[in-house]
């Protein structure tokens, strides 16, 4: 059961089978068995029984740990857990959490998943993935921050209820190759308000601040005007040298049919610095930290790292856990839930 990080501790790379719907809630003082979607058909339980020892925190409650995991995982009805423990740890306030997780398959591997909610219980600590959200819907503060300062170049829809934010760095290979992704992203998802952010990765890639400068007063003028400028950056992107940076944007922004000099004068100005600050700030803001980086309504996905296939997936789980009918109506059919 391959494993890739999608803004959760864990997540599967190769899903099967429609989103599950949660189990009845329990409680640390008697925890019931949190084992999803097992019918009768399917094979005998693989995971030992809860035993009540091991639950010696009073906080987080076994129902908001299901209903996290219920959000990041359950966008895969083949995968099941069970929660086994809720432990004091001797750090005050944090509490380890000690999950299995397995797939309704003959013979599937039972995994161990283990993480620590501070005592805020609104974040979590894994050993692979460090400082993560938590909670019954872990996303929603994400959310709440993009829906209220979200404002770069977009595409498709007005409306923020359904919203996938590209956190990128005009200078980043692996953001030139995740292009043609955002492309099919827009035609599946028109529903979607699919927008830029700016966050240069300025300790490993010297232009990309003044490339996301350039950007940022292209955008001024339009959406569209961006996105070719966007374009025709990555598509020159090795010439992102100290002898040809200048011209390489220079002739980005004719490609975008708009004065060079002028986008110029308007990158260097101390306003639009700081609006290129505001984007990676509202990135880091959120714990944004890779580029490039696709939030889903508040929910992080690493962009190149899992099959496109899985992707949709992903968003159209989170649109429906969102409540956001019709969300996928791209033209080899719609994948959402309604």
């Amino acid at each position: 059961m391959a494993m890739v990080a999608t803004g959760s501790v864990f997540a599967q790379t190769a899903p099967t089978g429609t989103p599950s719907k949660p189990a009845a809630p329990a409680t640390a003082k008697t925890p019931a068995l949190q084992l999803h979607s097992l019918t009768p058909d399917t094979i005998a339980d693989p995971f030992p029984p809860v035993n009540p020892k091991f639950f010696t925190a009073d906080s987080p409650s076994v129902a908001t740990v299901d209903s996290y995991l219920h959000d990041v995982l359950g966008y895969d009805s083949a995968r099941i857990w069970r929660v086994v423990a809720i432990q004091k740890t001797p750090a005050a306030g944090v509490t380890k959490v000690t999950a299995l997780v397995s797939e309704r398959a003959p013979n599937a591997k039972v995994q161990q998943a283990a993480f620590f909610v501070l005592a805020d219980g609104k974040h979590l600590i894994a050993d692979t993935s460090g400082v993560q959200n938590f909670g019954a819907d872990p996303y929603e503060g994400n959310r709440a921050l993009l829906k209220a300062q979200v404002n770069g170049p977009s595409h498709g829809g007005t409306s923020k209820d359904f919203l996938l934010v590209e956190f990128a760095d005009l200078q980043c290979p692996h953001c030139k190759d995740a292009e043609a992704t955002m492309t099919k992203l827009v035609q599946d998802f028109p529903k979607a308000r699919i927008v830029y952010e700016s966050f240069p990765l300025t300790q490993v890639h010297p232009f990309a601040f003044l490339a996301a400068s350039y950007g940022a007063c292209v955008a001024k003028q339009s959406s569209a005007a961006f996105f070719a400028y966007a374009g025709a950056v990555y598509a020159t992107q090795a010439n992102l040298t100290p002898d040809a940076a200048v011209a390489t944007l220079g002739a980005a922004v004719t490609k975008a049919g708009l004065d060079p000099a002028a986008i110029a004068a308007c990158a260097v100005t101390e306003q639009t610095k700081a609006e290129v600050d505001a984007s990676a700030k509202l990135g880091a803001d959120i714990g944004i930290d890779q580029t490039p980086t696709l939030v889903v309504n508040g929910r992080p996905i690493p962009l190149t790292q899992i099959p496109y296939d899985t992707l949709k997936l992903l968003i159209s789980y989170q649109a429906a856990l969102d409540g956001v009918a019709g969300a996928a109506e791209g033209t080899d059919g719609p994948v959402v839930i309604k």
